[in-house]
């Protein structure tokens, strides 16, 4: 009786050990935001940030571990605020200028968006400067930090964090220099994600020759996060979508590789005048490398202000049967040359050594 009250005892602590440890693994996710406007057209590579489920601001330029209740925050480099490089605002602001998921309109226009992000700039961003500027064609400026689902759609890869990489990673961000060097070309929002990435997967995200030009693009990096996914289950990769909020801007483009960019928008002209040679290797390391690996899914789960939890909420456990390691809730792996837009619309509820590849 003895010997089996300890087996019991013994089997209990195990299984209590073992619940404690799958809930120590939290979430985050590399954001893929599309390009938009003008801009967006001259430039379509698009914006990264990094969202953290354990990790909250106790200012937009001070971290710490989340307390119960609190969603996390979106973390990525910008320019022109006041000198900052990066700035951290909570998860639900950061998409859609207010704090309660409920608020998020289904539909807005200039005026409201207007006033919902002045309205959050006056709640919890004025220990930035009063004098931010809200930024404009060559310059980004405090309106960047919040409402970004009214400008664009934006991809979650979503990955597993442990508590001692998040710690280590507060711990990095608010003892290190917090001074802008943005640039734009080999210091950009891409760099800082890949630079964050790399925290958690040493040398795993580097800058490519091909098809970017050693520059770093955000479509870069999401997609060599799904490849070192597909090569590592334990990574637990799903892909979520979030809709633009329509009425504010027309809706956002794909995000595109240099190679892409160069290839398929109106730069191929001047480059095929002044040297059709390098208009055919662009157009050719566009072919082989420029467009998205087969493990992005076709359709992956849409997420609007009513089911943003789906991004702290356990992985399941079915895998996609055509790319193991990358998981989605619906519809299977497929191939395409962007990522496609998604079936389902918005129901309005509520440093780094070169790698010649």
């Amino acid at each position: 009786m003895g010997k089996r009250r300890i087996s019991v005892l013994t089997f209990m602590a195990l299984a209590v050990l073992a619940l404690f440890a799958h809930r120590s693994h939290a979430q985050a996710a590399l954001l893929l935001e599309q390009p938009y406007g003008f801009f967006g057209l001259l430039n379509p590579t698009g914006h990264n940030a990094i969202y953290f489920e354990r990790i909250c601001a106790e200012t937009p330029v001070k971290l710490r571990r989340c307390q119960e209740g609190e969603m996390g925050v979106v973390i990525a480099r910008y320019q022109g605020i006041d000198a900052y490089d990066w700035v951290a605002i909570p998860l639900v602001p950061y998409l859609y200028s207010v704090e309660n998921p409920s608020d998020v309109p289904a539909h807005v226009d200039r005026k409201t968006v207007a006033r919902l992000r002045n309205h959050y700039r006056e709640a919890h961003l004025l220990s930035l400067g009063e004098n931010l500027s809200k930024g404009g064609f060559a310059h980004g400026g405090w309106t960047q930090l919040v409402g970004a689902a009214y400008e664009r759609r934006i991809y979650a890869f979503r990955f597993d964090t442990t508590p001692e990489q998040d710690d280590a990673l507060i711990a990095r961000m608010n003892e290190g220099p917090n001074r802008s060097h943005f640039e734009l070309f080999f210091n950009n929002c891409a760099d800082f994600a890949r630079v964050i990435l790399n925290t958690y997967y040493p040398r795993t995200f580097r800058r490519s020759v091909f098809p970017d030009a050693v520059m770093t693009t955000p479509k870069q990096i999401a997609w060599k996060l799904a490849r070192y996914a597909h090569k590592h289950p334990e990574t637990q990769l799903e892909i979520f979508e979030i809709p633009q909020v329509p009425g504010y801007n027309r809706a956002s483009r794909s995000n595109k590789s240099i190679a892409e960019s160069l290839s398929t928008t109106g730069y191929a002209v001047p480059i095929v005048l002044l040297n059709p040679y390098i208009a055919g290797v662009f157009f050719a390391d566009y072919l082989a490398r420029g467009r998205f690996h087969p493990l992005i899914p076709k359709h992956p789960e849409v997420l609007g202000p009513d089911n943003l939890t789906a991004l702290t909420a356990s992985v399941g456990a079915a895998q996609n049967s055509d790319s193991a390691g990358v998981q989605t809730h619906s519809g299977p792996s497929g191939g395409s040359e962007d990522i496609p837009t998604p079936e389902k619309t918005y129901n309005g509820l509520g440093e780094i050594k070169v790698n010649h590849e």
